[in-house]
């Protein structure tokens, strides 16, 4: 992973799980955060690149930012 200056408040590592199971993963630890939490998701399933950015589309959700290296994946996810 590349440097990005955010500091998560908690990582979900999903990193294995098939589809739709990072984004999963991902919605039940940001029903149980804090508003102004950062979540970092680690998955390594190219469909989350899809699922998680259209997910935060759809909620009051921010995605800070995407990490890219190689086949591993990094969202960055503020909870409103």
């Amino acid at each position: 992973m590349t440097d990005i200056d955010i500091e998560p408040t908690d990582t979900v590592d999903a990193r294995g799980a098939a589809c739709p199971g990072p984004l999963m993963d991902l919605i039940g630890r940001v029903r149980s955060a804090s508003p102004g939490d950062v979540i970092l998701l680690l998955s390594d399933n190219e469909g989350s690149l899809t699922d998680v950015s259209e997910w935060v589309d759809e909620t009051d959700n921010e995605l800070l930012a995407v990490d890219e290296t190689g086949d591993d994946y990094g969202f960055y996810v503020e909870v409103s």
